[in-house]
């Protein structure tokens, strides 16, 4: 049986910003920097704040059903990606969760060991593990092809030896957008005894990622990028995150989700992050039926993940080749809409966010500027203070969107 093709009037439909009177008539492509949210998670933040806004886990009811909440978003998204509920946890955001991590490997490691970081990366999974240099830990860098901004396994595999104890490399760039071969390298590093950690940040919103097929040791991505509240979402696997040293209250070292989130937990964020496993849930039973009843969270993930990729991939394919039609822009990564995410970054004479400003005044919601990315796109030879504009958009974005976006960017550029 043929899979079915995206409802998009029922996607929208779930998100309350395209009712919205003061964006009606405005192209949202600036996605990568944060998504629209959907209703469900609008829906039990309200809810918390309006009745369950106490100290949760508690005797009295309101309290019992906050902490049930909170337990329920943790259990349900930690289902959708394969993992058990406690190898799941929630933090203020990715930067902070990467630099808690990076702490706890401070003193996991020892002076000459060595870790791989990449150029490709957001510097939030760049900066906190280069600063280990300065805790005698040895950093190598895994560079990206100054022209295709691509990663080669074979450039890494060049880096290893028996010093590497973790490398650290994004699913896809935020600049870049290749999706990298994350399963390939995790088996590789695996078997060699090295540990992972993935940055999914601007891959999850593209359909969350079945982590026990990738392989990865520790995965990263935000909620307010996947239709969520603004929290960090971590897995660290029970084998790793068991030997790294406790970062929490010392009386909560015994329960995995608390070891590495020191902050105290924003209660009503995390338990509206359940709003994220409703609108999947939502997206699969509308989509797939009777073949939704009674299956595995994982599976339901797993058809959503295709149907929002398929949909994504033929809407980015037009914007790849019209862009491949003009001399006066610089596509960053591949040209091909299967091998990349849809976040285009094109380098330009005018610096990335005079071109942002101009499309906002022809409707188009757009991105200028270097995006944190500022070593990847240096190592392209793009001056980060220049920087590029940034087109990203989502599963909910629609044809008619992508041909106000070519007409305006015809205009612009």
């Amino acid at each position: 049986m043929p899979s079915p093709s995206l409802d998009l009037s029922f996607v929208r439909a779930q998100f309350p910003a395209f009712a919205e009177p003061s964006l009606r008539g405005q192209a949202f492509f600036d996605n990568a920097g944060g998504s629209y949210t959907c209703k469900p998670v609008i829906d039990r933040l309200m809810r918390y704040y309006h009745s369950r806004k106490v100290q949760p886990y508690g005797a009295y009811e309101a309290s019992r059903l906050a902490g049930e909440e909170m337990d329920e978003a943790r259990t349900r998204l930690s289902a959708l990606m394969g993992v058990a509920p406690d190898e799941l946890s929630f933090g203020p955001s990715t930067t902070a969760n990467t630099y808690v991590l990076a702490q706890a490997f401070a003193e996991y490691l020892a002076p000459g060991d060595a870790i791989v970081v990449t150029d490709q990366d957001h510097e939030a999974n760049s900066g906190p593990w280069r600063r280990l240099a300065a805790r005698g830990v040895e950093v190598r860098e895994w560079k990206i092809d100054p022209a295709s901004g691509h990663l080669d396994p074979q450039a890494l595999w060049a880096l290893m030896d028996e010093k590497v104890r973790l490398v650290c490399f994004p699913h896809c760039s935020n600049v870049v957008g290749a999706v990298n071969p994350v399963a390939e390298l995790c088996a590789g590093l695996r078997a060699a005894g090295v540990y992972s950690c993935v940055d999914g940040v601007s891959y999850a919103p593209h359909g969350l990622p079945d982590l026990d097929a990738l392989g990865a040791d520790i995965y990263l991505f935000s909620a307010y990028k996947t239709y969520g509240p603004h929290q960090g979402l971590m897995v660290i696997r029970r084998a790793l995150g068991a030997v790294l040293p406790n970062q929490g209250h010392y009386f909560n070292a015994d329960a995995l989700y608390k070891r590495f989130t020191p902050a105290g937990p924003d209660h009503a964020q995390i338990a509206a992050c359940a709003g994220m496993a409703d609108y999947m849930d939502a997206l699969d039973a509308h989509h797939f039926g009777a073949e939704s009843t009674g299956s595995s969270p994982a599976q339901r993930s797993a058809r959503v993940h295709d149907l929002m990729r398929a949909h994504e991939t033929a809407l980015l394919q037009p914007l790849l080749d019209h862009l491949a039609g003009r001399n006066d822009v610089r596509l960053l990564g591949p040209s091909e809409a299967g091998a990349r995410a849809p976040t285009v970054a094109l380098a330009h004479a005018r610096p990335g966010s005079e071109l942002a400003r101009a499309l906002a005044t022809e409707g188009i919601m757009a991105g200028g500027g270097s995006f944190y990315a500022d070593r990847a796109l240096a190592a392209q030879g793009i001056d980060p203070a220049h920087g590029v504009l940034r087109l990203s958009f989502v599963h909910y974005s629609s044809p008619e969107e992508l041909d106000h976006l070519l007409q305006a960017l015809d205009r612009v550029l």
